[in-house]
């Protein structure tokens, strides 16, 4: 089951799609769609089949986007997250043979196409959350447990 945490900029994020896929892209594919229905013989219509397999896409993702968006929990930073790992965090965090991982922790509909972010489902999430600088956590890989030593905490969200 995925959490329903999201930080605000993601939140505006998958708004910001919704609206550019209900104003804009659905429009302009039903266009395409109404056009290449226009031309007549639909069953060797490529135009028609691929904009009308988009059209199905587009819909797809909006009514997921609309029930998601309402499921949706917004966490904004509180100043009781000052000095200790929590939603919304960015960390850098460094293990004893030196690799060192700088990411922030986020809800799992932010994750998709970003590399520096990791949804706190996440065993690292996890495993980190309350940890202060200084602090060192283990976390089990694939490959056993790792140690990992916390070297920096921010709140990029932060008000200020």
């Amino acid at each position: 089951m995925k959490t329903n945490l999201i930080t605000r900029p993601g939140y505006l994020k998958l708004q910001k799609e919704l609206d550019y896929l209900w104003r804009e892209h659905r429009p302009e594919i039903t266009k395409k769609v109404a056009w290449a229905a226009s031309l007549g013989d639909r069953s060797e219509n490529a135009d028609y089949k691929e904009n009308k397999r988009l059209l199905r896409q587009i819909d797809r993702r909006v009514r997921f986007l609309r029930k998601r968006l309402e499921d949706l929990q917004i966490v904004d930073y509180a100043p009781a997250q000052e000095g200790k790992v929590f939603f919304g965090a960015k960390v850098e965090i460094e293990n004893d043979d030196g690799e060192t991982l700088i990411f922030q922790i986020v809800g799992p509909d932010e994750i998709y196409g970003e590399k520096q972010l990791i949804s706190i489902d996440a065993p690292m999430a996890r495993a980190i959350l309350k940890k202060q600088v200084d602090d060192d956590f283990e976390v089990q890989t694939p490959t056993g447990k790792k140690t990992w030593f916390v070297n920096s905490i921010s709140y990029p969200n932060k008000p200020e």
